[in-house]
């Protein structure tokens, strides 16, 4: 029996088995279902593909790198910081690839761990850190089967299809979209993005660090761990705008002010794009090319709802076909999914996907009630709209960590969260998001379950989030013995 199982090899589960590691808890195995380690930074390779997060915050605290070529890192270079973090904790060896988890039962006293090709796997403790953002979302498109060209999400780049002097139909206006389509618009010969919701766009601080910063840096590593303080802070600044949308509004004259220099000469398409709902209430998105991109002349920015799609193009709800020999979705992930779509199986039976039938929810995002010794990084309401994940995912392996000491000091079997402790916590954190930006500004987002719940983001500080991670609370947790 292995004491701890790690799922998945991105920032939570490589940050998950590094702290094990240091705490003298090396019998550990880390999963992962790709042939290569990096998570989302490994899936995602479409053109312009970067992070919105400053480089200097979105790494680990327990490892900077000083040479970060840029302020806001892309995905070659943050990919790479990963394989670093596995080469340098030498944790390669302790990784599986091509190993698929697709359920685990909990039989009163360890994990039988179950994967894609009928192995199971024996662990003491479980720990998903596979995240949110692995599980491509599809639109079901009528006639989309029937499609003649060429037709894949941005999460599946297909770099065999050269895009050059083709028409591009690209569906979708989130994250990854305002990153590629600045990306590819030179070199098509239309491109006709389908907007079903303008975001806000706000321009993106990006540059260069110079080779004399970055020798700076490695030479007083005291300067990088005061530019990241720096920047966390600033990032922190932004949180009272999401909790108090009046503060957000004030906010939003920037966005109008940016649409205002970039369309100028263009107030019909300015209007088109100019979002109706508060700032926050969606991801605001950071970009320096994504309008300049849309005011090309081979671009089109269509806002009627697309009726179906025929095997030359794709047909909108006033009837116009707009042709294409490429479909490109960038409409995002499952989200509401997540560990719900596995066959997991916790005490007395109770299937996780039947707890969670009205939407996930966890204590600190972490532990489950009912599901003993197991463990989510970046679970329910741990997301983020304003700074960097990695920290959430450090503060939750210190709930982890801590667990796992309570168990041995106690001599048990497993810890479990308390019910009670679990409803009280997710009562709490529905109660502040009901007044926050994210349920008041007028928009439908993927933040929000199909009970229009947010089970996504955490709804405040990312500083108070460490402080109530930092150790477990005994009085919310059980001891199994």
């Amino acid at each position: 029996m292995i004491d701890t199982l790690i799922v998945g090899s991105g920032f939570a589960g490589l940050g998950a088995a590094v702290r094990l590691d240091e705490a003298g808890r090396r019998d550990f195995l880390i999963l992962e279902k790709g042939d290569s380690l990096g998570g989302t930074w490994r899936d995602n390779v479409y053109p312009g593909c970067a992070c919105d997060v400053e480089s200097h915050l979105y790494s680990f605290s327990f490892f900077p790198n000083p040479d970060w070529t840029r302020t806001f890192a892309r995905q070659p270079e943050i990919r790479a910081y990963l394989e670093a973090t596995a080469d340098h904790y030498r944790l390669r060896d302790r990784i599986r690839f091509g190993v698929q988890v697709v359920g685990a039962e909990w039989d009163g006293s360890a994990w039988d761990v179950r994967t894609a090709d009928g192995e199971t796997l024996r662990a003491r403790f479980v720990v998903f850190g596979t995240g949110a953002l692995h599980e491509p979302q599809v639109p079901e498109i009528e006639g989309l089967d029937r499609f003649a060209g060429t037709a894949f999400h941005s999460a599946q780049w297909d770099h065999s299809v050269d895009l050059t002097g083709k028409r591009v139909a690209v569906i979708g206006t989130g994250a990854s979209a305002i990153q590629f389509v600045p990306a590819i618009a030179p070199d098509v010969a239309r491109l006709t993005l389908f907007q079903r919701t303008a975001p806000w766009v706000l321009p993106k601080p990006d540059r260069p660090i110079s080779s004399s910063t970055r020798r700076r840096f490695r030479r007083f590593p005291l300067l990088q761990r005061l530019q990241r303080l720096s920047l966390y802070w600033r990032h922190e600044a932004l949180v009272a705008g999401f909790l108090h949308p009046r503060i957000m509004r004030a906010v939003q004259g920037l966005g109008k002010a940016y649409l205002r220099k970039v369309f100028a000469g263009d107030p019909d398409l300015r209007r088109t794009v100019t979002p109706d709902f508060t700032m926050g209430c969606k991801r605001i998105l950071m970009s320096n090319d994504y309008y300049p991109a849309l005011r090309r002349p081979n671009v089109a920015v269509e806002t009627a709802a697309i009726s179906r799609v025929t095997a030359t193009g794709v047909v909108t709800a006033d009837g116009v076909e707009h042709p294409a020999d490429v479909i490109v979705f960038g409409t995002g992930f499952k989200v509401a999914d997540g560990l719900a779509s596995m066959a997991i199986t916790g005490r007395d039976g109770v299937k996780l996907a039947d707890a969670w039938a009205e939407g996930p929810q966890a204590l600190l995002g972490t532990t489950v009630a009912g599901f003993p010794n197991l463990f989510t990084i970046v679970g329910p309401n741990t997301g983020l709209g304003h700074s960097s994940m990695v920290f959430m995912v450090e503060s939750q392996v210190n709930t982890v960590l801590d667990a796992m000491r309570t168990v041995e000091r106690h001599r048990a079997v497993a810890i479990d969260t308390r019910p009670e402790a679990q409803a009280r916590f997710n009562a709490e954190i529905q109660d502040r998001l009901s007044t926050a930006v994210w349920a008041t500004g007028g928009c439908a987002s993927w933040y929000l379950d199909e009970h229009g719940r947010n089970r996504t983001l955490w709804p405040g500080y990312t500083f108070s989030f460490r402080r109530r991670t930092r150790r477990i609370d005994p009085g919310h947790h059980e001891l199994i013995a």
